[in-house]
């Protein structure tokens, strides 16, 4: 929808897995195009967009690979890339393709095509993950692409995307699960739903994406997101040990830090948007 509200591309394909699908996505003006046949919504595109969950992007590129053009580039939307980036690197590279990782920092809960708005990338951050065997024409179709939607490209390694995405995106959608399970589980009764106000939405708000979108990715991620959530339940028991000494200098250090850290990370954010639109 971004690309052809701001006229990079001359004709958008969509491939869906459903019927139902097809009328979705014409209806919201997201392709001219919508077809469930993978062969006929790759042929002589000069870009492929991997949108689907991570676990099932090799899968869709060994099909699609005998139907695609020789220079045509391949980028996907994957929150997870080390691995995936090498194995997608390789098989496309056998065409005469070439694929790069990128992975926009964008988003919802909200899922499907009556979700999307073409506005969605506008003054946001995307990561592209370049190897060292990345075509550098390639590399700038990619980035070109994501700016011109309106987003602000950073480039890294892709183990190191994964390391950091752990922290700031993995972890806080598990965290975000495990405290709607744990509020809302069976035996808490009607009253305690009734009590959860506008700090539970907030927090817990991405515990309602997709369950198949984020076993994909926890799963993928499971070495580096395994030892942050094992620093995180350490970082607990010690906010614990002060709840039960009734540390007072300690709890108001806690809450005082996180404070700060945050208010100076939205400060920050603000600055890097208004960066990238200017």
């Amino acid at each position: 929808m971004a690309a052809k509200q701001r006229g990079l591309a001359g004709v958008v394909f969509g491939y869906v897995r459903r019927r139902e699908r097809v009328r979705e996505c014409l209806r919201a003006g997201a392709a001219e195009h919508v077809t469930m046949n993978l062969a006929e919504a790759v042929v002589d595109a000069d870009l492929i967009v991997l949108c689907t969950p991570v676990g099932q992007m090799r899968l869709l590129v060994e099909r699609f690979l005998p139907h695609i053009a020789p220079d045509a580039v391949v980028t996907d939307v994957g929150s997870v890339k080390d691995g995936l980036v090498q194995d997608l690197e390789t098989m496309i590279r056998r065409t005469g393709a070439r694929f790069v990782g990128s992975h926009p920092m964008a988003g919802s809960e909200k899922t499907g095509v009556t979700n999307a708005r073409p506005d969605l990338f506008e003054d946001t951050v995307c990561v592209v993950t370049p190897t060292g065997k990345t075509s550098a024409l390639a590399l700038r179709r990619v980035k070109a692409l994501w700016q011109r939607v309106g987003a602000h490209t950073i480039t890294m390694p892709p183990g190191i995307h994964d390391d950091l995405v752990a922290r700031s995106s993995h972890l806080p959608h598990i965290l975000a699960g495990q405290l709607v399970n744990f509020v809302l589980g069976a035996g808490r009764g009607r009253q305690q739903s009734e009590l959860c106000a506008n700090g539970f939405r907030d927090t817990t708000r991405v515990a309602s994406g997709s369950p198949e979108m984020w076993r994909d990715i926890l799963v993928a991620n499971r070495r580096r997101l395994a030892r942050v959530v094992a620093e995180y339940i350490a970082s607990l028991k010690k906010l614990r040990a002060a709840l039960l000494k009734s540390d007072q200098t300690e709890i108001e250090r806690f809450l005082t830090l996180a404070k700060k850290r945050r208010d100076e990370w939205v400060t920050r954010d603000r600055r890097t948007q208004f960066h990238a639109t200017a």
